[in-house]
């Protein structure tokens, strides 16, 4: 008896497949995916050709209007909205040599924002943060920075990953290590500490007290790569460096040795810039006034050209929407992609849409959002939507199975309260779903590092990435109506305690610029 059954699932389970496989818009999307793809095509305009995206940057702007150009190619109406203003600011060369003890080029960037080099460089002395002797205050020390560049950072004891520690080292020596790199920790921290200032404060006090410009090393954990971020001096540059360049210096200086290094790092201050997001649209025919979003933040930090971060979210919402303008060009509801400005400085550009269009809210059946990597859509969460298992399980069900076989879901799951922008949507009640990558080392060697290149591009996973995300997208403009929004009562993850649903909060929308 129970083997009869076994078997009448599997004949219902051939026959559900093949009638899924006679949807010829699925078959289609399908098809234009795995032989038309434009993924390297985009990946390389954006990336290659246009290049870092830092908000209020030239590169932001020509990508917002080679979105619009490219979405106008393919019959898709283009267009960019002004939500705010941002300090402007164009990056120029970063030139570093080491010339004394001896020469060499050192590997590093200046930080985003940052003040100029005088024209043609600057040549000066290095020295570090000290730990001061007993009875002597940071006050009376400070006048040694005058001419001189000085390093803020904690030295590292290894650049190795303790991946690499733990392959290789025997237990004692890896034991050994991290003492050390403790030791070493808590000495900085005391360094610091005595300044009597927070790291964020400290480069304004050297550059006031003469320095002539400000080292740091954010060491990213994975070989060769470093956290670039935004700069807090506004006279002289700050520049990263690499691991072990930094360490040389630091390690001459300590010795010293008086290690003298020529900087050379260029970029200039203009003005105030607009910021926008940008759309691409496919009216719908029946509900038009009703919405499938698609959503990716467009910008990025500027150490590299943004390619996982969020380069690959948005080349997959782009080929999205020019597969689906392709096969499917009269949708029931109407599909619209949001390509969002300044993401990194705190999901601006989607609060922006959020509290600038509160009579779309209601009417957006769901929106997708891909941001964090190049890796296959490995994590759905229905972010606290009762009800979000129901149609986002039928939905997945008609997408190829060797593209959904290792997604890991949790129904109903609690709401986002930040990260990216599908929780600017959450926050508003509408049911917006981030489709979270695989990993493939992102948090050490791409995300928001000197690393983040066209290179680290998985295609084929994101071409899997674009499949899924537009059938997702047509079996929600098919759905006869708009799906529930009942929601849960959020669980605090630490106490099990109830909490509560994330609130919307409004953007900053004149990023940078003093009042």
């Amino acid at each position: 008896m129970r083997k009869r059954h076994l078997i009448g699932i599997g004949l219902m389970f051939l026959i559900s497949t093949q009638i899924k496989a006679q949807d010829p818009v699925i078959e289609n999307i399908i098809k234009e995916a795995e032989e038309n793809s434009q993924l390297r095509y985009l990946g390389h305009e954006l990336l290659d050709g246009i290049g870092p995206r830092l908000v209020g940057s030239p590169q932001m702007q020509k990508a917002h209007d080679w979105a619009v150009a490219q979405f106008e190619e393919w019959g898709i109406e283009g267009r960019n909205e002004q939500w705010g203003e941002w300090r402007g600011w164009e990056r120029g060369i970063t030139h570093i040599d080491m010339v004394e003890p001896w020469v060499r080029s050192l590997s590093g960037t200046q930080l985003a924002w940052s003040p100029p080099s005088p024209e043609g460089g600057a040549m000066g002395e290095v020295i570090a943060i000290p730990r001061l002797e007993e009875g002597q205050s940071f006050e009376d020390w400070l006048p040694n920075v005058k001419g001189k560049y000085v390093m803020i950072s904690t030295p590292e004891v290894t650049g190795r990953p303790d991946y690499n520690w733990e392959e290789w080292a025997t237990e004692e020596s890896f034991s050994k290590m991290k003492e050390e790199r403790g030791e070493m920790q808590a000495d900085w921290e005391i360094r610091i500490s005595q300044t009597g200032h927070g790291r964020r404060e400290l480069p304004a006090i050297l550059e006031e007290a003469g320095a002539l410009g400000v080292i740091t090393s954010y060491w990213s954990k994975g070989f060769g790569a470093n956290k670039i971020f935004s700069a807090y001096t506004k006279k002289v540059p700050t520049i990263d460096l690499s691991l072990e360049d930094y360490g040389l210096l630091f390690r001459l200086a300590e010795s010293g040795k008086k290690p003298k290094i020529h900087l050379n790092a260029q970029s200039k201050e203009t003005g105030v810039q607009p910021t926008f997001n940008t759309f691409g649209e496919i009216r719908g025919t029946e509900k038009p006034e009703e919405y499938v979003m698609l959503s990716a933040h467009f910008d990025s930090w500027d150490g590299a050209t943004g390619a996982t971060d969020n380069g690959t979210g948005v080349i997959t919402m782009m080929e999205v929407m020019r597969i689906l303008k392709k096969v499917y060009p009269n949708p029931k509801r109407t599909i619209l992609v949001g390509l969002w400005g300044s993401e990194e400085q705190g999901l601006n550009g989607s609060r922006a849409f959020v509290e600038d269009h509160p009579e779309t809210l209601d009417k957006i059946q769901v929106l997708f959002n891909q941001d964090n990597g190049t890796g296959r859509i490995a994590r759905l969460s229905g972010q606290g939507f009762v009800d979000s298992y129901e149609y986002l399980g039928r939905w997945m069900a008609e997408v190829p199975r060797p593209i959904t076989r290792e997604i890991e879901t949790n129904f109903p799951g609690n709401p986002g309260g930040g990260g990216s922008d599908y929780a600017s949507f959450v926050a508003a009640g509408v049911p917006a779903f981030s489709l979270s990558s695989l990993s493939w080392s992102y948090f050490n060697y791409t995300w928001h590092t000197n690393l983040d290149t066209y290179d680290k591009i998985v295609f084929e996973e994101v071409k899997n990435n674009a499949i899924m995300t537009a059938i997702l997208v047509y079996m929600a403009c098919e759905e006869p109506e708009l799906v529930s929004r009942r929601r849960r009562v959020p669980i605090n993850q630490r106490s099990g305690q109830p909490a509560f649903w994330p609130v919307p909060r409004s953007p900053n929308r004149k990023g940078m610029i003093d009042n």
